[in-house]
C-alpha cells in the first residue's frame, strides 16, 4: 500500500485480445516490408561496394522525406511542439530518444552481410537476437505498455519463433562464414526491441507516429554519417557505384513506414508480440522474396516452408495468451 499522501502510479490499461489481434496483423505485415527492404538494401550494399555507404543513403532519403513532412502537417507540428515540451518538463528522457541508433546499427548489417547470407539466415540471426531481448524489455517495462509478466504463452511463443527460424535455414547454420557474419545481425536483432520501445515512448511523449520516426531517423543518419566518416578515412572511398534502378532506393520509405507502425502499435502489443509478429512477416516476406527473386545466396527449400508456417503458430500463441491485467 502507498502511504497517505502519496498517489500510487496508475496502472497500464488492460489490453483486449481485439486491439492486440489488430496489432499483430498491422505489424505482420510491417515485418514483410522489413524483409523487402533488407533485400533492397542488400542489393544496394553489394552495387556500392560498401554496406555502410548503402546504409547512409537508405536514411538519408528516409530523413530527408520526413524533414518535409512532419513540418508541413499539422498533426507533426504539434507532436514537435509536444515533444520539446516533454524533454524540457523531464517525462521523456534525452537517451529514450536514441533509438535510432539501433535501427542504423540494422540497416547497415543488412548491407554488410545479405549479399552473402541471403534474407533468410540474416533473419534467423536477428530473431533469434529480438526473441530473447524483447521477454526481457517488456519484464523491465522500458516500452509504453508498461511491464509485462513473461506468461507461459509469451515464453512460448518466443521459443517457438527461434526453433522456426532455425528449421527455416538450418541447412546454412553449418557454414561457419555464415555464422561469423550471422553475429552483426544477431547484435542488430538485440536492438531492435530497445529500439521499439523507447520509439513507443517518444510517440506517446509526442502524440504522433510520424514525429517519432523523425527523430529515429535524425538519430540514425547522424549516427550512421559518423560511422561513414570513419569508414572513409580508413578504407577510403567505396569501389561501387550509384545504381540508376530507382527501386534501390526504396529502403528509407519503407523503413518510414515500419518505424510509424511500430511506435503506434507497441502501446496495444507490448514489446514482445510486436516482435514476434514482425518475425513472422519478416520471416514470410523472406522465404517470398527467396523463391520468387532468388540470389546465390538463396536457396529455400520445404524446411523454410515448415519453418515459416511454425512462425505464425508461435506468434499466434503469444498473441492469444492471457490478458494482461491492471
Amino acid at each position: 500500500m502507498s502511504s497517505a499522501g502519496t498517489a500510487a502510479p496508475p496502472a497500464p490499461p488492460t489490453l483486449s485480445t481485439g486491439r492486440r489481434v489488430a496489432g499483430v496483423g498491422l505489424a505482420t505485415a510491417s515485418g514483410v516490408m522489413v524483409a523487402v527492404q533488407s533485400r533492397i538494401n542488400g542489393e544496394l550494399g553489394v552495387r556500392l561496394a560498401d554496406g555502410i555507404a548503402a546504409a547512409v543513403v537508405s536514411f538519408g532519403v528516409g530523413l530527408l522525406i520526413l524533414l518535409v513532412l512532419v513540418p508541413a502537417t499539422p498533426g507533426g507540428r504539434r507532436g514537435l511542439a509536444a515533444l520539446r515540451g516533454a524533454l524540457r518538463a523531464g517525462t521523456l528522457r534525452p537517451w529514450q530518444c536514441l533509438g535510432g541508433v539501433c535501427g542504423a546499427f540494422l540497416v547497415a548489417t543488412q548491407g554488410l552481410t545479405i549479399g552473402a547470407l541471403g534474407v533468410a539466415v540474416f533473419t534467423v540471426a536477428v530473431v533469434a537476437g529480438q526473441s530473447g531481448s524483447s521477454l526481457l524489455v517488456d519484464r523491465a517495462g522500458i516500452g509504453p505498455a508498461g511491464r509485462q509478466p513473461v506468461t507461459p504463452n509469451r515464453l512460448i511463443g518466443a521459443v517457438l519463433t527461434v526453433l522456426a527460424v532455425l528449421l527455416a535455414v538450418g541447412d546454412r547454420l553449418g557454414d561457419p562464414q555464415a555464422l561469423a557474419l550471422a553475429l552483426l545481425p544477431l547484435a542488430a536483432g538485440v536492438g531492435i526491441a530497445w529500439q521499439q520501445a523507447v520509439n513507443g515512448r517518444v510517440r506517446a511523449a509526442s502524440g504522433s507516429a510520424m514525429t517519432a520516426t523523425l527523430v529515429n531517423f535524425t538519430v540514425g543518419t547522424a549516427a550512421l554519417l559518423v560511422t561513414f566518416a570513419v569508414d572513409l578515412a580508413v578504407r577510403g572511398r567505396p569501389g561501387g557505384a550509384f545504381p540508376d534502378e530507382p527501386w534501390l532506393y526504396l529502403g528509407g520509405p519503407l523503413g518510414i513506414v515500419f518505424i510509424a507502425l511500430a511506435a503506434a502499435l507497441v502501446r496495444f502489443t507490448g514489446v514482445l508480440l510486436l516482435g514476434l509478429a514482425t518475425i513472422a512477416g519478416q520471416i514470410v516476406g523472406a522465404v517470398l522474396l527467396d523463391l520468387l527473386l532468388p540470389t546465390a545466396a538463396s536457396h529455400p527449400g520445404l524446411d523454410t516452408l515448415f519453418g515459416a508456417a511454425l512462425t505464425m503458430v508461435a506468434v499466434l500463441v503469444a498473441a492469444f495468451g492471457p490478458t494482461r491485467r491492471p
